[in-house]
């Protein structure tokens, strides 16, 4: 990613490099003015925007999360079919591609978060996820592999870093053992 900003406007550059320096030297040690001076504007400017760098976490968690509120707020219409799952979960990797700053920030700094009430959003969205996708009246080695579906597609961030090939290899890896589980959680519990 570079220091490309996603977009133009200031708003936004404030929340890239904000994750940028609370990447490197992390959340706690990271300063409002330090921030400032990185984008080149004064303190008042940042201010604007920003009162807190606990604001600025949040911004990011609502902005960055937008499509994971969305994903769900579609698959809440759906049926509860293998299709939808299998859509849900397609989706939910191209979602993740948009997060993915936000799921290092948060393997980073586990302290912040747990204070900061951003846990409990994301712990809502992934409840709200693997509701959709699980079945409560399966086995629960069937619920287990549709839970693990799930966060399979999170592990492509921090647990394949051994492996050898390309961010989107694995990506495309872990979604396909992500649809796998979770046929066959479907297929067992459909001819149990």
């Amino acid at each position: 990613m570079g220091n490309t900003p996603r977009r133009g406007d200031t708003r936004q550059r404030i929340q890239d490099v904000a994750l940028e320096l609370f990447a490197e030297q992390g959340y706690e040690k990271t300063s409002l003015r330090e921030i400032a001076e990185h984008l080149e504007v004064t303190k008042a400017a940042l201010y604007y925007h920003f009162k807190t760098k606990e604001d600025i976490v949040l911004s990011l968690f609502q902005d960055l999360g937008r499509p994971l509120d969305e994903l769900i707020a579609w698959g809440e219409q759906q049926p509860r079919s293998l299709e939808t799952k299998q859509e849900l979960l397609r989706r939910y990797s191209a979602a993740l591609d948009i997060a993915e700053p936000l799921m290092r920030f948060m393997q980073e700094n586990q302290a912040t978060v747990r204070e900061l009430s951003i846990g409990q959003i994301f712990k809502n969205r992934m409840l709200a996820m693997s509701a959709m996708i699980r079945d409560p009246e399966a086995p629960m080695v069937d619920q287990v592999r549709s839970v693990i579906a799930l966060f399979s597609m999170h592990a492509r961030m921090f647990a394949l870093q051994a492996i050898e090939g390309t961010p989107e290899d694995k990506r495309d890896a872990a979604l396909e053992v992500a649809l796998d589980l979770v046929e066959q959680a479907h297929a067992s519990s459909t001819h149990g």
